[in-house]
């Protein structure tokens, strides 16, 4: 053996650093790929809608002009009749109007029978026997007098309804009570917007 050979060491190996706590929770993101069909949460929605091509003639800028028209119209008529305030028109518009429309839609109203008694009524009045037309003539009138009594008592319920609710309304209490009456004489089936509460259900006012 040499004299001046040194003894060479075994040096170790270093351990493999080890890896901070939650990188493979990062691997395992990485290598994730989503479904088919869906984009991934990086993606824009510029990315993910392919641009329109341009309409290659008048005639087919026209058609898109009017589909584009009838699913707006389609749109605000289903938001028309759900209630949405965004395509409400004026007269509809606002918390106190839409607990007058949520009052009367929760009950039933002599008013609904007012039209279909009339038209009724119109017939049996045709009639050449005088005692048919004195009873229809007599039926016609209460069914008035009933309509005139049951738009008296939802008015006075709307009024203490609005007073409890919005004391600050700047609403015409009378302009409440028309829009009220004429809702209250409109066949449930045809009023807009549609009934949102079924009949008996409690009303809950919205926040002004």
């Amino acid at each position: 053996m040499p004299l001046f050979s040194r003894k060479t060491t075994d040096v170790p190996a270093e351990a493999p650093a080890s890896e901070p706590e939650g990188s493979e929770i990062v691997r395992a993101s990485r290598s994730y790929t989503p479904a088919k069909g869906k984009a991934t949460p990086k993606r824009t929605e510029a990315q993910r809608r392919k641009a329109e091509p341009p309409p290659a003639n008048r005639r087919e800028a026209l058609k898109r002009a009017r589909e584009k028209s009838r699913a707006d119209r389609a749109e605000s008529m289903a938001g028309m009749k759900a209630g949405d305030e965004r395509y409400l028109l004026p007269r509809d518009k606002g918390p106190e109007r839409r607990l007058v429309r949520d009052y009367v839609d929760s009950r039933r109203t002599v008013g609904t029978w007012f039209f279909g008694g009339a038209f009724l009524i119109f017939f049996l009045i045709q009639v050449r026997d005088p005692r048919i037309a004195v009873a229809a003539n007599i039926v016609w009138l209460l069914l008035a007098l009933a309509v005139i009594v049951d738009s008296f008592f939802i008015c006075r319920k709307i009024k203490k309804l609005i007073k409890a609710n919005y004391p600050k309304t700047t609403q015409r209490m009378g302009s409440l009570y028309l829009y009220a009456v004429m809702r209250g004489i409109t066949f449930r089936r045809m009023r807009m917007p549609n009934p949102q509460v079924k009949i008996g259900d409690p009303v809950v006012p919205t926040k002004a």
